[in-house]
Order: structure tokens, then sequence, then C-alpha cells
């Protein structure tokens, strides 16, 4: 029996102690250090003095750079969140004394780890090389995926994978192999200068040929100059007399 009466009262004292020490208080109110239950701070401002007595709770405003954004007994408020360039990060929106700053990511970045359901760290997206096509671009939450041109196919700046130039579909001759990077390269049959040979072949043909007759007809005129005038015969009928021969007659 004084087993008992001893137990009671020892239970009585220990529920005593925890209903003194830890003191229910409401939803809208903090337990101080000295054990009160004091009212809370409204957002927007934390605890400058603890309730004393029939004296309410103190409270001050947050300072620049930190906010509060919750009812509360704290005795400092939150710092807002740094939204740095060098971690791929822009302000969304601006830190007040009852809300964080709100970060988003650069365009040509994606998030790699989030805190709080917000990003907190982005890289740059990666950049498809020369003989690449990009298969999907980057997204906030995603890289971009990059892949190899088949064999017949070329890209410059690692945007679309271009089929080779059929150079014999355009008549014209392949000079140098299509790569990876670069085009098939292409020219034109040289017509032209076979055309342009030609022309000048038969123009000298017909220099020529007028040289050669030139030369031949002056050769001629200077030979039917150089040959002796014909001599005129006399007779003997038609030679005059003397005059001697005509006394004598």
């Amino acid at each position: 029996m004084k087993r008992e009466f001893a137990t009671f009262v020892l239970a009585q004292f220990v529920l005593c102690e925890l209903t003194r020490c830890g003191k229910a208080c409401g939803p809208s109110e903090y337990s101080s250090a000295a054990g009160e239950c004091c009212p809370m701070c409204g957002i927007g401002s934390v605890v400058s003095r603890d309730c004393v007595g029939d004296l309410s709770t103190t409270c001050k405003p947050c300072p620049p750079a930190t906010y509060m954004n919750e009812p509360n007994g704290l005795n400092r408020c939150f710092p807002c969140r740094n939204c740095a360039e060098s971690q791929g990060l822009y302000i969304q929106r601006k830190c007040t004394t009852i809300q964080d700053t709100t970060c988003d990511v650069l365009d040509g970045y994606y998030c790699i780890d989030f805190s709080n359901s917000q990003c907190s760290l982005a890289v740059q997206h990666k950049i498809c090389k020369p003989g690449q096509e990009t298969i999907t671009l980057g997204t906030k939450t995603s890289d971009t995926v990059c892949g190899d041109c088949r064999h017949g196919f070329f890209s410059q700046l690692g945007l679309n994978c271009t089929q080779w130039t059929n150079c014999e579909a355009r008549n014209e001759i392949e000079s140098e192999a299509g790569s990876s990077v670069k085009d098939t390269t292409c020219v034109r049959p040289s017509r032209n200068r076979c055309s342009v040979i030609a022309s000048l072949l038969l123009l000298l043909v017909t220099v020529i040929l007028i040289t050669t007759k030139s030369l031949l007809y002056h050769s001629k005129r200077i030979k039917s100059q150089d040959l002796p005038l014909p001599t005129e015969e006399t007779s003997p009928m038609n030679v005059p007399s003397s005059p001697e021969e005509d006394e004598e007659l």
C-alpha cells in the first residue's frame, strides 16, 4: 500500500514538472526563454523583446536583404537568396521583407541542383561540334543532345546535317570529296575553255591561210615582172634603104 502511494506521488510530481516546464502555447504563440507563452511576430518582422507579464512581445522589421515569410518567435530574419550569374541564375523576383528572392535559370543554361524546389546551380548547355547535329535542344532542366552526322552528310555549325551535293545531278564534276564538316566541291566541265581554244585555232588557221594566199599572190606578181619583154622581128622589106642606095637607083 505504501509502495503504490509512493508511485502515485512520484507520477503526480513528474506530471506537474512536465506541465510547468513544457507549458503548451497557442497556435499564434511561442514559448519564450522564460517559459512564457508570448504572441508571435507577424511576417516581415522578428522578436525584439519577449513578452513579460502584461507586456506583449516587441517586434522589429526585417533589415534589408532579409525576410520573414511566416509568423514566428525568432530573433533573426532569414537572409535573401543570391541569384548569381556565375551560377547560371538571374533574379526573377526581388527579395522583400515578406518573401525570398525568386531565381530562374539563364537562357542557354540548365539546372543541375535544386534547393527548396528552386534551382540553386545551373550550367551552360552543350554546344554541338562541327560534324554533329542538334538532336534535342536544351531546356532549363535538361542538356542539349548531339549526334554525329551520317556518312554522306555534313554540318559546319553543329546544327543540322545536310546531304552532300550530287555533282552528277547538276551536270558537274566532283573536284573534292565531302566530309562530315564540309560539302562536296563541284566544278563545271571545261566546255568554255574548249570553245575558246577552238575559236583561237580557227582564227589562227584563217590568218595562216590569208597570209599564205597573200604571199603566193605577191610571189607570182614579182615573177611576172622579172620576165624579159618580147622583141619585134624585122624583115628585109621593112628595112629602110640608105641614101646611097637611093642615088644608085
